[in-house]
Parts: structure tokens; sequence; C-alpha cells
């Protein structure tokens, strides 16, 4: 038996991109996991590591990271809260939010040998005002205190919290799978006014992250709007139809925005689920530039070019002025990876297998690739890499958190 598993882990190092858990995937899966060679510019350096408690597993979710005040703050969604050094990733702080029921008499002796109950962190993280925001699937949403972890208010709002909040001025804004978004005060959590949009019979499992910008939130819906509300009142200024439900059955119209609306210099940038990705003027609703690309990933910009990771893991590069495409690279179609981060000329993606990819914002091109994951989907990231400077923060499905920093 031994000489048979030796063997087969002799044969899998022969193979390069094969690992033994591969042998039992079939001819497509095979095929996706094969990286092509790269002429590689730089060899991306790893500059800390650490863990999370168990992070997201197999679950659907959008919690990442968020940097301020030199700190960098993660979570797993089981309910442990992390907070470390920016540069260094010394350790500063850390919580558990998860709940113990009470038993009685034994409920302390026999606590230190269960979990709790999950707090189920998904949305989130987002740091402002010295605080720390995020909200969980149970519908809560809590703010901590940057410094010290401790909780300075929670409450519950109606509906999964599976995106990040926004903050900004004195608003923590929640959208929630119920098709209502919540305007909370930032320093008390006090309900200030609330949104409600329509939810279809069968929606994304996802909801967008709203923007603070121009004095008003902004916010995709599940029937493919992009809605702007005054943060001061919770009026509804415009609504803008920016895909609209087509088809014959409940699944051929899913018109879903599931994104963060990006804004630079007036104009609002929205994707869909169904396949529009649309320039809208701020201050009046109007389309500018209308273009056919599917994607529930955010989206990014970096001077002029707009940046897409549409629903097959096809990369785009756009001039957003116009939507005209710059360049597309294909090489990581079917990966699930992440929208793209800009850092220093290049943008960086993850996929589900844990790796990074750097490429050239001017044409596309991959030119470096670091493997944090070890080609395991259980170590794979699953949203968008955050850069400072010239690192790469990113967290990966099992909880570590990595600092790759970018020669």
């Amino acid at each position: 038996m031994k000489r048979a598993l030796l063997a087969l882990t002799f044969i899998a190092t022969l193979g390069g991109c094969t690992t033994v858990s591969n042998w039992f995937a079939d001819e497509d899966e095979i095929k996706i996991r094969e990286l092509k060679p790269i002429n590689a510019v730089f060899q991306p350096n790893v500059v800390w590591q650490h863990e999370v408690g168990d992070g997201v597993d197999d679950f659907f979710s959008r919690l990442e990271p968020a940097i301020g005040y030199d700190k960098i703050f993660a979570a797993d969604r089981h309910g442990l809260v992390r907070a470390f050094e920016l540069q260094s990733g010394k350790p500063l702080w850390k919580t558990n939010l998860s709940e113990f029921k009470d038993d009685g008499m034994l409920s302390g002796i026999t606590n230190m040998w269960k979990e709790g109950e999950s707090a189920r962190i998904s949305g989130g993280l987002v740091v402002a005002y010295d605080k720390l925001y995020f909200g969980t699937e149970n519908g809560t949403v809590f703010a901590l205190d940057q410094q010290t972890g401790e909780t300075k208010w929670k409450v519950h709002v109606h509906g999964e919290v599976i995106a990040p909040p926004a903050v900004d001025e004195g608003i923590v804004a929640v959208n929630t799978s119920s098709g209502v978004m919540f305007a909370l005060d930032a320093e008390n959590g006090e309900e200030k006014w609330r949104y409600e949009s329509e939810v279809p019979a069968l929606s994304l499992r996802g909801v967008s992250t709203p923007t603070l910008a121009g004095g008003g939130v902004l916010v995709g819906t599940a029937m493919g709007k992009l809605a702007v509300v005054l943060s001061e009142n919770g009026q509804v200024a415009w609504e803008q139809a920016v895909a609209s439900p087509t088809g014959f059955t409940e699944l051929d119209r899913l018109a879903d925005i599931d994104v963060e609306p990006l804004v630079m210099g007036g104009i609002a940038y929205i994707v869909s689920y169904d396949g529009t990705l649309a320039a809208v003027e701020l201050r009046s609703g109007r389309v500018i530039w209308k273009r056919e690309y599917k994607s529930y990933r955010n989206l990014s910009i970096e001077g002029n070019n707009l940046f897409v990771t549409d629903n097959d893991s096809v990369i785009y590069a756009l001039d957003r002025r116009s939507g005209v495409e710059r360049w597309s690279n294909s090489a990581l179609r079917s990966r699930l990876v992440t929208g793209a981060a800009p850092v220093g000329s290049y943008v960086v993606v993850g996929d589900k297998f844990g790796f990074l990819h750097w490429m050239n914002q001017s044409d596309g091109e991959i030119i470096a690739r670091a493997n944090i994951g070890g080609d395991d989907e259980d170590e794979g990231i699953y949203t968008t890499p955050i850069v400072e400077g010239r690192t790469v923060y990113t967290q990966t499905r099992s909880g570590e958190l990595f600092a790759v920093e970018t020669p």
C-alpha cells in the first residue's frame, strides 16, 4: 500500500500541474487547471501570512479584508475578527462574535469544547469613523472599535447582509437580500431611512454593494436598475433601467446588478449579470454608453482604463470614456477569476485554485504569477485582492490572509 502511494505521489510530481487529487478530475477540470507558461517579468514575494479562523469554506461569500488606520482587518464566517499591523503583519487583537447558548450550570464547562453558534459574517468589512463595520446572514450589523475590537453597537435589520456596507457622510448604508437598503447612523446604529426595491421570484445569491457619492447612495437592484437615493433623507433622486429582464423562463430573465457602482468624474459605471455594462451620468441618470458584457464581479478603474472580469473569467480593459474595448485575456477562462485590482502599471486577479496573476494594464499580458493556495480549491481566492502601495492583500477560502509584495 505504501509503495503504491509513493508511486502515485511520484507520478503526480512528474506531472507538474497535476496533483494526487486531480487523478479523479474529468478532462474538462484538468484542462481548466492547466496554466500556460508565461515569461515572468518579476517574482512576487509573500511578506507575511496569518490564519483567520476557518475562512468562508464553500459558502457563497463576499467577506473581504479591510485596510485603515495602518491596520488590516479580517474575519471568518463563524465570527472570528482579527486586526494586524499593515506592514509587518503583527497581530493586534481578535474577538469572537459566535454565540454560546446558556445550557445551565454546566454551560461554562461544556462551552470549552463547543465552537458556538455561527455569527455567519458575510457582508464586509469596512473601516471608517474609528470603527469596523460589517453585516451577517443573520441580519445583524456590527460596529467594532478599530483599536480594541470592542463592540460599539449592533442592530438587526430585515434581510441577510451579504454585501459590504458603504460608510460615509455619517451613515452606514446596508443593502439586504430582501430588497431593502437601510441607512444607519454611523455613531449609534439608529435607523435613519430605508429604500425598498422590487425583488423577482428568482435572483442571484448576491446583492449590490452601495456607493456613497455626491450626496447620494448608489445601489444596483435585482431588477437591473441603478438607483440614487439622497443620503440625507432617503428620497429617490432617480432610477435608471440598465438591464431589462428578457426571456421565457425565470432563469433567462435574471438581470441582477450585484456589483458595487463605481463612480469617477461624475460618471457611474455599472454591469449586470445578463450582459449590460453602462456608463451613467451621476447627476441626471442619463445613460452615456452601453456595451454587452456579463459580470457579477466588481469593476475597477485606473486612468482611462475600465477593467471588467466577465462571467466566464475573461478579463477586459475598456476605454472608460467611450466603452471601446482595448484588450481581452481569456487565458484564465473558467477559473472563477476575481475582479481586477490595479497595482502600479499592472492589474492583479485571483482565482479559485489560489493563484494570483499580474497583467500589464497596457495589453493584458500575464507577466507574473504566485501560487499561494497550493492549487487547491479549498484555498481559492474568492474576492478582489486589496492593494495598498505595491502590496497585494488577499484572503483564501480557508481563512489564510496573505500580504504579497509586487517588486
